[in-house]
Parts: structure tokens; C-alpha cells; sequence
């Protein structure tokens, strides 16, 4: 009488002599003719990361144009030591981060400039070009000649270099006459003031009548602008005595 241990050890030859050559595969490995039954996952690539550092300078330059030391400190900073890592941010944009240390100021320019065929100006998608009228340009380039003498007294990137109303109003004047005025003379200084103050050059009049003139005038009010300003005042200036001259012949010749 067989026990209960032969019956099982009968049961077992029998299906090793069923399947005399089958091969033991793998519970997670693929059957050769079959997917695998278990899903192998391979690791995702980790996504670009931008500290926040960076993105709030690139952020703020994008939005003003310029960063100032003595005003954004950090955010200045950090254009000063990632330099590369934001003109890398800025290329698809075609802009490109300048630095002046010595000033304490960095801005942006237009990295290379796309003509238009007409008088061979550049133009931007993102960038438009503001034109100034005449007598914000000669204001300008009286807050340039302040802002060069401070800093020939003071030296370059020491101190905020001020101004008072008081002492612009007479060159104003120079070049555009006096309206006879004080009141007028003093609302068309201020208006010009405010309009340039968009364009980062000054900041607000003080409680004292006076301005603070920022060190981005001495990129925007380069020695090639003064030229065309000048030039421009030459033809004016040639224009007014033509004229003079051509009514006092017209006179003379009425006269005769």
C-alpha cells in the first residue's frame, strides 16, 4: 500500500516527463515570442533649471532695459557675475547684457541690429525705437555736461551727480528763447524732465528743485548723437540766416 509522500513523488515525475525540455523562464523577463510581463522604465531626463536669482535679474532687465548698483544691488550683482548665463536667456531675443562696472550699471542693447532697408535703420520685434523730439535731445546733452562734470570732480561712479531746476533753465533758454514767462519757462523744463525720466535718464524733481541725472546718459547721449544734434542746429541756424537775408533783399528791392 503506497502512502501519501509516494503518491506525491509519483505525481511529480510525471510532469517532469511531460515537459522534458521546457525551460524555466523568468517571471519579470520577456518570453521569446511575447512582451514582457512587467514594464521596464527608463529614467526621465532631468528639466533645465534656472535659479531664482537669475530669473529675477533677466526678468527686471527685460522689463526696464537696465539694472543700477546703487538701485538693485543684488539684482546687479548678479547680471555681474552671470553675465554669460543671461546672454545665453537673451540670444533668441537678439539682445545682449552690456556691463559698466565703473558706473555700476548694466543694460541692454540690441545684439545684432536688422536693417530695413530705409536709411539703414534696425528694427525689433521686441524693441522700438524711440525717437526724441528737439528739445528733449538739447536737454540731454546739458544733463550730459553736468553729469561729465561731476564726474570729473567727483570722479567716475562716485556719488549721485544732481543738478537744481535753476541751473538748467538759463541753457534752456539759450537755445529755445525765453517765452517772457517764468511760469511757462518752468512747466516746459518740467514736462521735458518728466518725459526723459521714462527713458531712465533722470529721476523725479526733489523736494530742493533738483534732479538726479543716471549714468545711462553717458551711453544713450554718446559723442555720435551730439554730432547729429549739432548738425541739426548748424542747418537751423543756416536755415533762420537765409531767410533774413533773403526778406531784406525782397525789401531793398520793394524800396528801389
Amino acid at each position: 500500500m503506497s502512502s501519501i509522500f509516494d503518491q506525491m513523488t509519483a505525481t511529480s515525475e510525471t510532469t517532469d516527463a511531460a515537459s522534458p525540455h521546457q525551460d524555466s523562464v523568468p517571471a519579470d523577463n520577456p518570453t521569446p515570442d511575447g512582451p514582457a510581463n512587467t514594464a521596464t522604465f527608463s529614467p526621465e531626463q532631468p528639466e533645465p533649471y534656472t535659479s531664482k536669482a537669475l530669473k529675477a535679474t533677466s526678468q527686471e532687465l527685460l522689463k526696464l532695459g537696465l539694472l543700477e548698483a546703487d538701485r538693485k544691488p543684488n539684482l546687479y550683482q548678479t547680471a555681474l557675475t552671470q553675465q554669460h548665463a543671461i546672454n545665453l536667456i537673451l540670444e533668441p531675443f537678439d539682445l545682449s547684457l552690456k556691463i559698466d562696472d565703473v558706473r555700476g550699471l548694466a543694460f541692454l542693447v540690441v545684439a545684432d541690429p536688422v536693417t530695413t532697408g530705409q536709411d539703414d535703420e534696425w528694427s525689433h520685434p521686441l524693441v522700438r525705437k524711440q525717437r526724441l523730439t528737439l528739445e528733449q535731445s538739447l536737454l540731454i546733452a546739458i544733463l550730459r555736461q553736468h553729469y561729465i562734470v561731476h564726474e570729473q570732480e567727483a570722479g567716475i561712479g562716485t556719488g549721485d551727480a544732481r543738478v537744481a531746476l535753476d541751473d538748467l533753465l538759463p541753457q534752456l533758454q539759450i537755445y529755445l528763447g525765453d517765452t517772457g514767462s517764468d511760469a511757462r519757462e518752468q512747466k516746459r523744463l518740467r514736462t521735458l524732465l518728466e518725459n526723459l525720466k521714462g527713458h531712465g535718464v533722470v529721476s523725479e524733481v526733489d523736494s530742493q528743485e533738483q534732479v538726479t541725472i543716471r549714468p545711462i546718459i553717458a551711453h544713450l547721449c554718446n559723442p555720435e548723437s551730439l554730432q547729429n544734434l549739432l548738425q541739426h542746429f548748424r542747418q537751423q541756424a543756416g536755415n533762420v540766416t537765409s531767410d533774413t537775408f533773403g526778406t531784406a533783399s525782397t525789401q531793398e528791392s520793394e524800396h528801389e
